[in-house]
């Protein structure tokens, strides 16, 4: 994908909608560890919480869709996920980048059971500085605190 197609702008309230959808199908392709009643508890803790939380940005591919998003607190990229329709196109590493360079970000959290995401970081410059046993949540989830280096 060209760059000159890309666009990432900052979120409004009326995108949340389409940004949920996109997390859920992207958390249902690569969250395996998830259950079903995972996934709805969360998708509604996003709805209610955790998007207001965050800074918001679309990225908007050349038809005007919406193919991913990034949430951002200060220095940390708290969510970032692409439709699953445009994995492996570079997506991801455009809104890393963003991250990085327009926002002075250096840290993550993965969950250690999302393989694919740990592997991104790490090729990234990404480095694992610490494994917590439960999510925020205090749900059973490990997460691997990771810092850009």
């Amino acid at each position: 994908m060209k760059s000159e197609e890309i666009r990432i702008l900052k979120a409004t309230k009326p995108d949340r909608l389409s940004l949920i959808e996109i997390w859920e199908s992207a958390v249902r392709a690569t969250h395996h560890f998830l259950s079903n009643d995972d996934i709805l508890y969360f998708r509604q803790q996003i709805l209610d919480q955790y998007f207001d939380m965050v800074d918001l940005y679309l990225l908007k591919i050349s038809n005007d869709e919406t193919a991913g998003f990034l949430g951002l607190s200060p220095g940390k990229i708290e969510m970032l996920f692409i439709d699953p329709a445009y994995f492996r196109k570079g997506l991801g590493s455009i809104l890393l980048s963003y991250a990085v360079t327009q926002h002075a970000v250096t840290k993550v959290d993965v969950n250690e059971d999302n393989p694919d995401a740990l592997q991104f970081y790490l090729r990234k410059g990404f480095h694992i500085i610490n494994r917590l046993e439960k999510d925020a949540d205090g749900k059973d989830f490990p997460i691997l605190q990771m810092k850009l280096v």
